[in-house]
């Protein structure tokens, strides 16, 4: 998951196939470096180095087949993904890069630009970090629509900013799930990430362009859009094989904005990569 991101934050998808289609998919959800039940180092982190500790992770479960990962990585979390394919393109079945980017450009202009990237350090008060978050991950549509949630517990929040503001608060309020110093050099490494065209070029040749999906909402905040037009384009594009799937006034967070859609993709790539190492 992405910069600031717990396993919690894949609930959605972990009740939709690990738990609804047991049969079918066995799920791998963990903390990056930094966030909830993971260590929290204080040194420098690099997308690269937590790659390594998904490598690490994997290989302690047994997970070592060719073609036996199917890989979903959301914005920083995509960013580790391609380090990942790198590493270990042979193990890759399918790789799917949801709103995220090979390299962090200014697409905004230069003062929106800097100012962004100084308020995510500025420490702030409660209301104004959810109120922030809020803005940055979901359109204000969507923040104020009904709780789409079809199985709530007790009852449904009124809306699903309402139920976002609520898991945010839990977790940064949770001593030692969410810390200062762990969001920083999370922010450091996904600030720092940067794969070249050629590099690209390397991993969609490596994994095969036929197995790997790119995914971005138009109306992302986060990581703006143009950053997934040059990620797709630079892996070779839907003329080589790449899957396209944007979203025309979505936001950052397409597994939770977009669920059964963003769901459906995913087991299309599935069946699909399946089928070729048939």
């Amino acid at each position: 998951m992405g910069l600031g991101g717990l396993i919690a934050t894949w609930q959605r998808q972990i009740k939709d196939f690990s738990h609804a289609q047991s049969d079918k998919y066995t799920s791998l959800v963990f903390d990056n470096r930094g966030m909830g039940q993971s260590d929290k180092p204080f040194m420098r982190y690099s997308t690269s180095e937590m790659a390594m500790d998904l490598i690490e992770l994997l290989d302690h479960l047994g997970w070592t087949a060719q073609r036996q990962l199917h890989v979903i990585g959301v914005s920083m979390g995509g960013m580790i993904a391609q380090e990942l394919a790198l590493d270990i393109s042979d193990r890759i079945a399918s790789l799917q890069l949801v709103s995220t980017a090979a390299r962090l450009v200014n697409t905004i202009g230069y003062w929106e630009n800097l100012r962004n990237r100084i308020n995510l350090f500025i420490p702030r008060s409660l209301d104004v970090q959810v109120a922030r978050a809020k803005a940055n991950l979901y359109p204000e549509a969507w923040l104020n629509s009904p709780d789409e949630e079809p199985e709530p517990v007790v009852q449904p929040f009124p809306t699903n900013g309402d139920r976002f503001a609520a898991g945010e608060i839990r977790k940064r309020t949770n001593p030692g799930v969410f810390t200062r110093t762990g969001f920083i050099a999370q922010a450091i490494a996904a600030g720092w990430h940067y794969k070249s065209p050629a590099q690209l070029k390397e991993l969609a040749e490596e994994v095969g362009r036929e197995r790997i999906m790119v995914m971005h909402g138009t109306d992302d905040h986060m990581i703006t859009f143009p950053h997934g037009e040059v990620l797709l384009q630079d892996l070779g594009g839907e003329e080589k094989g790449v899957t396209k799937a944007f979203y025309e006034r979505k936001g950052h967070h397409l597994p939770a904005e977009e669920r059964w859609d963003f769901n459906r993709r995913v087991q299309e790539m599935v069946e699909k990569t399946s089928k070729l190492d048939r």
